[in-house]
């Protein structure tokens, strides 16, 4: 498949080992002295070695590679618990986000309407504490997220998925695009939707 990965300019790098202990999935190691990509069903594209290195040598770029595989590098890794760097949520947008992505895996996932975290004082204690977190607008995204999120569902074995939307109409689209998800991925998970009223309350 056609995505995006890490390459190394071997001739720019130090040997360093920057890029190596940045890296959360474990992709890259040091051989004979430079960075190289030893795995690249590890690499998922986010790119977090990029500004650690000090010689500008490692870039994106796009090409035939193995797809990401979340489920070796949890394997690998001893599961999301593991020592290294903390879960993260980024990137956060629908468009953005890789399926494959980590924090996915087995993962309460998160699908929050853009505004909620804005109108929403409490959202990281009480709605994305401890969630993976996709974010979207049925309305000014125009775009049907729910293959993506299906997609998301199927590849990651996710446990549950929490809606989390404004009490104006439009945002009704981004729960029926996660019952849709749910029934498309072919998965038994709980779907739960939170409404956030416009004073900023949360209401089941």
């Amino acid at each position: 498949m056609t995505r995006r990965i890490i390459s190394i300019d071997e001739s720019r790098c130090n040997g360093c080992g920057l890029c190596v202990k940045a890296c959360h999935e474990g992709a890259l190691g040091i051989v004979q002295g430079k960075a190289r990509l030893l795995r690249e069903d590890y690499c998922d594209g986010f790119g977090d070695c990029l500004p650690e290195c000090p010689e500008g040598a490692i870039f994106f770029e796009e090409r035939e590679a193995k797809p990401y595989d979340a489920q070796a590098v949890a394997a690998m890794s001893g599961g999301m618990n593991h020592s290294g760097p903390p879960f993260k949520n980024f990137p956060i947008q629908l468009k953005l986000v890789q399926s494959t992505a980590p924090r996915f895996f087995e993962c309460g996932l998160l699908v929050a309407a853009d505004c909620t975290a804005f109108v929403c004082d409490d959202f990281k204690r009480s709605l994305s504490a401890g969630k993976a977190l996709a974010i979207g607008c049925p309305k000014l995204d125009a775009t049907d997220y729910s293959g993506k999120l299906a997609e998301i569902i199927r590849a990651n074995a996710v446990k549950s998925v929490t809606v989390a939307k404004m009490e104006v109409p439009c945002c009704g689209g981004l729960a029926r695009m996660a019952e849709m998800a749910i029934a498309g991925s072919g998965a038994d998970v709980l779907l739960e939707v939170i409404t956030v009223t416009v004073e900023g309350k949360l209401q089941s």
